[in-house]
């Protein structure tokens, strides 16, 4: 009886075991995330197109499969919004969203924007899906942090 019992048991805690595992798995799996900001871009910030597209936030999938980013949003702190249109985003890619005008392509996308919008000395990335949840964030605030590399940080 206590022999079955055991064995009873183990199978409980073999099946358990295997079933935590992958309900977290799938909750906490990779997928859409920032991996970079470049907050300050180089140089002087004389508000030209080329210096505002050279601040930009780098958007990665991490999964084994395509996303759709229609609908999702970037926001700074302030609440400058930008909206994804139509965008697929596939495996193991990223795209770059860059704060001055330009022509979106696969890889770069452009948020129009004719001055500045990620601050130097602290501000917070907030990428949402089209339901308005919290897919990711991003936060700076000490320059000197070893994650920083001279306006930029991974995320």
């Amino acid at each position: 009886m206590k022999k079955i019992l055991a064995t009873g048991a183990a199978v409980v805690g073999v099946l358990g075991l295997a079933a935590v595992p992958a309900e977290a798995g799938s909750a906490a799996a990779p997928g859409v995330q920032i991996r970079r900001v470049q907050y300050d871009s180089p140089g002087p910030d004389t508000g030209t197109n080329q210096s505002l597209n050279a601040e930009w936030v780098e958007i990665h999938n991490y999964s084994r499969h395509t996303r759709q980013l229609r609908g999702y949003t970037l926001r700074d702190r302030t609440g400058y919004t930008y909206t994804f249109r139509w965008f697929r985003l596939r495996p193991h890619r990223s795209v770059f969203v860059h704060t001055g005008r330009g022509h979106d392509t696969r890889r770069d996308v452009y948020w129009d924007r004719r001055w500045y919008v990620w601050n130097n000395d602290s501000d917070t990335a907030t990428l949402r899906n089209r339901r308005g949840g919290v897919v990711d964030r991003c936060s700076w605030h000490d320059r000197h942090h070893p994650q920083h590399h001279g306006g930029w940080i991974w995320c």
